[in-house]
């Protein structure tokens, strides 16, 4: 497990973490109606959908709440986190099943779409290849894949991630607090730019990364296998 994961290892950090991510992440719940507007394209009916970094359970109470007609695995390797997403996920219990450990852990599938938001930012260009390519094996031929993440845009990677702190702490924010948040999370997380993002995507062997989600530091994409 890479050590930018630790953190989410603490029963507290997990708690303040998922509490706190709808206030941290711009249109987070835009996100997550836009994530299941996209995997709907490919996955219109009955469908099995893997969710990668599924600690917190937000993403998948919110595509259950849309599509009662999926069924969710999530992974995730930090069991605070899975105990959290199981009581965020209890109403679609019967539709859900959590596995502890990284994507190499989850099921083989075949999964019609795949999701991994806000998780890829923690993970070294190898780790993220890794993982990346762990999801490319376990979907269906043309199977969907969603992430959502950090990045290090415009060569600002401090600058757009002062931006996106000073968010989270509101209007009234200090921006010397956020230039310090921002200066420890360029140094702990090993953001990608937007281009390299899309070079590791292929390498994966995911087809046409399209951007669908920018907001301050965040970039989102969607690809197909």
């Amino acid at each position: 497990m890479s050590g930018n994961l630790t953190p989410f290892l603490d029963p507290a950090s997990v708690i303040a973490y998922v509490h706190e991510a709808p206030r941290k992440v711009p249109g987070l719940a835009d996100l997550h109606r836009m994530t299941t507007l996209l995997l709907a394209e490919q996955a219109p009916g009955v469908a099995e959908m893997l969710v990668v970094g599924a600690g917190g359970g937000l993403e998948i109470r919110a595509m259950a709440e849309a599509r009662p007609d999926w069924r969710f695995t999530g992974v995730d390797p930090s069991q605070a986190m899975l105990d959290i997403a199981r009581q965020t996920t209890s109403t679609y219990a019967e539709r859900t099943d959590l596995v502890l450990g990284t994507a190499v852990d989850a099921p083989a599938g075949p999964f019609d779409a795949a999701v991994c938001l806000l998780t890829l930012h923690f993970l070294e260009r190898s780790e993220r290849l890794e993982t990346l390519q762990e999801i490319r094996r376990r979907l269906r031929p043309g199977g969907v894949l969603v992430t959502a993440h950090h990045t290090a845009v415009d060569g600002q990677a401090e600058t757009w991630l002062a931006r996106s702190a000073a968010f989270a702490a509101g209007l009234k924010s200090d921006p010397g607090h956020a230039a310090t948040s921002a200066r420890a999370m360029a140094e702990r997380l090993p953001l990608l730019s937007p281009p390299q993002e899309e070079d590791c995507f292929q390498e994966a062997g995911f087809r046409r990364p399209a951007l669908f989600y920018a907001a301050l530091s965040f970039r989102g994409w969607v690809m197909t296998t």
